[in-house]
């Protein structure tokens, strides 16, 4: 950001609430055992869970409209800002690469690249990261809001008209939709998503739709910059737009359903609505109203997102290549010893599975908050 004076502080605990729900969700004690609002949909539908990625990318948005709203004001500083732009979104594209290589990386390298997933939630906010920077940066308003509305457009034509080859008609279906098909082909099954084999969730065609989201973020941040309007009248018309795309999301579900893993026209209006309202909320209580004494715990969050992010999905990783004896004589991973030694035996299934994650995100808070409090701010 250019100035702590110009930070917004319900950016910053936005931004530490979705990645706090992301730890939450990212990692139970089993994932045999998870409550229904903290798993994705099967397909079509949006639970909270599947909230928070586009969340993440609206806030990727709005902050861009915060940090580079002085270089976009000069053009000579353009090709600067758009190269300190692409590397930095190269260090994320490689810091998702590497948590797919790890740890198999340092014990079999070679099987490690064979078969790494390129797709990732880090290289999505990579891209979404450089695309929506560039196109801020050479676009007037109108024409982002333009480029997002034909990103979304063109989007639903591909899926919904055109055939699909080898299967012959266009679907939405897991396996053979359009971007199911070039990812199989682009990237081979080999290097998508370990689960599924035949499809990826964060696939090549559906990052065209996830920069709309950071489009959507663009946009927001631009008008909530604004200095000559007051924030009674920014709140209005952020709620107002903020319901309308919800509205037109939940309209058009009707006809190209609502879904994460083809992050479809739909989900992007509903999902960056609701983005919209719970930001202009915060907005309102925190920058405005001055309601501040409940925001440090999502603060340190936010102020260090991407590594925690990062570092919270290396740690379980590292403990899975200790091996230990378990009770009944087998050996498994040390995560899944302490799982299953200390929360196991006192709650309930899913229960425990829930106690371990929450555990997850108040270990998190602890080490995050040393860090703020020796203002250690990391930045990628």
């Amino acid at each position: 950001m250019e100035k702590s004076s110009q930070r917004l502080l319900s950016l910053d605990f936005f931004r530490g609430a979705t990645v706090a729900a992301m730890i939450l969700v990212n990692n139970p004690g089993d994932w045999g055992n998870i409550y229904a609002p903290l798993e994705h949909a099967s397909w079509n539908g949006c639970t909270p869970t599947d909230l928070i990625f586009p969340f993440f990318l609206f806030i990727v948005g709005v902050s861009i409209a915060y940090a580079m709203g002085s270089k976009k004001a000069d053009p000579a500083l353009h090709n600067q800002t758009i190269l300190k732009a692409f590397k930095r979104a190269l260090i994320l594209f490689g810091l998702g690469l590497f948590l797919s290589l790890y740890p198999k990386v340092f014990t079999e390298p070679f099987e490690a690249f064979k078969t790494v997933r390129i797709p990732g939630v880090l290289q999505r906010i990579a891209l979404v990261f450089f695309f929506s920077s560039v196109i801020f940066l050479k676009n007037s308003e109108r024409s982002i809001f333009k480029i997002l509305i034909g990103l979304l457009v063109v989007y639903w034509a591909l899926l919904t008209f055109v055939p699909v080859p080898h299967v012959g008609y266009p679907n939405l279906e897991k396996e053979t939709n359009l971007g199911a098909w070039l990812d199989r082909s682009l990237l081979t099954e080999a290097h998508l998503w370990k689960s599924a084999k035949t499809w990826d969730p964060e696939g090549i065609l559906s990052t065209v739709p996830s920069i709309a989201s950071g489009l959507f973020g663009v946009l927001v941040g631009i008008y909530l910059k604004r200095k000559d309007l007051e924030a009674a009248t920014k709140i209005a018309w952020l709620f107002s737009t903020g319901f309308a795309a919800i509205a037109m999301g939940l309209l058009w579900d009707l006809e190209f359903p609502i879904n994460k893993s083809l992050w479809t026209s739909s989900y992007v209006l509903y999902a960056g609505g609701l983005a919209t309202v719970i930001l202009s909320l915060s907005y309102w209580i925190i920058d405005v109203q001055k309601y501040t004494r409940f925001t440090t715990p999502f603060v340190v969050y936010g102020v260090n997102a991407i590594t925690v992010f990062f570092l919270s999905g290396l740690i379980p990783r590292t403990l899975n290549m200790i091996q230990v004896k378990m009770s009944d004589g087998t050996t498994a991973g040390a995560q899944w010893w302490l799982y299953k030694s200390f929360y196991s035996p006192i709650f309930s299934p899913v229960n425990a599975s829930l106690a371990w994650a929450v555990t997850q995100i108040l270990f998190w808070l602890v080490i995050l908050w040393i860090m703020y409090k020796k203002k250690i701010f990391i930045k990628v």
